[in-house]
């Protein structure tokens, strides 16, 4: 990024990863080198940090070069090129899951350049029920207690094999109540819960398979079908073989949907560190140092504070992070980053240890406070390192401070200005961590 007078449009804060781009320039002119050949989302943001476009990519470097390498004739996409400041983007294992989340945060952000997608619940899932009758499902919604699978974003696909399995495991349970039964129960359609001596055992176990054949018996699912297939087509049932084969499909991109295991709270870190602008200035009262003494019940006024954060990726590519607040704002000449060395796997507690030594090697960088994005625990364990100033740790959900006089915790009031300084304090940490760690494991993955 350029420094002083220049026509670059300045990214706030946000990732390192993300792209810069110089508008009276030239739109082309854009740090793609800095994008994964890896797929994923992208997500292009306008100069106040707003997300105006998401997409999902196979190679999200490849897709979001071809933005700038032609000659657009569509005003729609001219007009995003024009708007847009910023592209920033999050890795997925692959191109379902990419698909997943893109519908997942155009749903929650409602771009203004998405069309599609835009409204409502995008997703359908199967849900096997609990109750005293456990029905199987096809909803949109997680309200009702049982298993789900999914969440499944072709939902034709989805509704088909649906109905395969009601059909197949004789699921459809009817509204009647007839002594022998009703018509489509004669007709094998009805799984007989209409009659008087209705079969609770066998219809729990029809329903049992129909569930092992979506979570573990899916192959000897597929190579029966595939086998009905072949016998139909010597028989020439053409259209019965046709039938079959439907599910085939339909069932091979729902299994792989399910292998993904894709979660709508998976990326909430990576979500978080994309969307959210991180402002470069902040603004407190005159005497927040003071205000922080009173509140803390220090000795002292608090002018610098360091705040620490741990990042990781399903307990791989451990990173953490230092940054420091002087007088209320970012003092970057003072920010510092580190790979964990010490450990293969996550331990939180043990890595912030690592990164706090390692930090205050030198006694003469000492800030006047040090912060832990933490709860108690990890308040406890940096206590021990005895490093010489307070520490204090921020807990999320709901933010909690921990400290030497509020051992069992004391909730955080947001409208006053200690609370502001200490949640962008936190804030910052976290991106500028994730931010660390979204470039190693990208060049790792590459």
């Amino acid at each position: 990024m350029r420094e002083g007078r220049s026509n670059a449009l300045k990214l706030p804060f946000s990732m390192k990863n993300s792209i810069i781009v110089n508008k009276k320039e030239a739109k082309t002119m854009v740090k793609l080198n800095m994008l994964p050949l890896l797929p994923g989302i992208y997500i292009f943001k306008n100069k106040d940090g707003q997300v105006i476009y998401i997409g999902k990519a196979k190679s999200i470097k490849k897709r979001v070069s071809s933005y700038f390498h032609k000659n657009h004739v569509d005003y729609k996409l001219e007009a995003l090129l024009d708007e847009h400041e910023t592209v920033d983007y999050i890795v997925t294992k692959n191109e379902t899951e990419a698909l997943l989340l893109e519908a997942q945060l155009i749903r929650n952000y409602k771009p203004k350049f998405n069309i599609l997608l835009k409204m409502g619940q995008p997703f359908l899932y199967i849900v096997f029920t609990r109750g005293k009758v456990p029905k199987i499902k096809i909803v949109r919604n997680r309200i009702l207690k049982g298993k789900y699978y999914g969440p499944f974003l072709r939902k034709m696909q989805a509704r088909k094999v649906f109905e395969y399995l009601i059909s197949t495991f004789r699921l459809n349970l009817c509204n009647k109540k007839i002594e022998n039964g009703c018509l489509d129960y004669h007709l094998g359609l009805c799984a007989g819960n209409c009659k008087s001596n209705f079969d609770m055992e066998s219809y729990i176990f029809r329903l049992q398979l129909a569930q092992d054949s979506l979570k573990n018996n899916h192959k000897k699912l597929l190579k029966d079908l595939k086998a009905q297939i072949i016998e139909h087509n010597k028989d020439m049932e053409f259209e019965k073989s046709k039938n079959l084969q439907e599910y085939v499909d339909n069932l091979d991109v729902i299994l792989h949907t399910i292998r993904t295991k894709f979660r709508e709270d998976k990326f909430e870190d990576e979500i978080l560190s994309a969307m959210t602008p991180i402002r470069q200035t902040y603004t407190f009262a005159d005497d927040i140092d003071r205000r922080l003494q009173q509140f803390l019940g220090l000795g002292r006024p608090i002018r610098s504070i360091d705040c620490f954060d741990i990042s990781h990726f399903q307990s791989s590519f451990l990173v953490g992070s230092c940054i420091r607040f002087t007088d209320g704002k970012p003092d970057k000449n003072k920010f510092r980053k580190f790979k964990i060395k010490s450990l293969q796997e996550q331990n939180d507690y043990a890595a912030l240890c690592e990164i706090v030594l390692r930090r205050y090697r030198r006694k003469d960088d000492l800030p006047d406070l040090i912060m832990i994005d933490g709860g108690k625990g990890q308040l406890g364990v940096i206590f021990k390192l005895d490093v010489g100033v307070p520490v204090i740790s921020l807990a999320k959900n709901p933010n909690r401070l921990f400290s030497e006089h509020f051992k069992e915790g004391k909730a955080l009031d947001l409208k006053t200005d200690v609370g502001k300084l200490l949640i962008a304090l936190r804030n910052y940490a976290h991106h500028f961590a994730i931010s660390y760690h979204r470039v190693r494991r990208n060049h790792s993955l590459s």
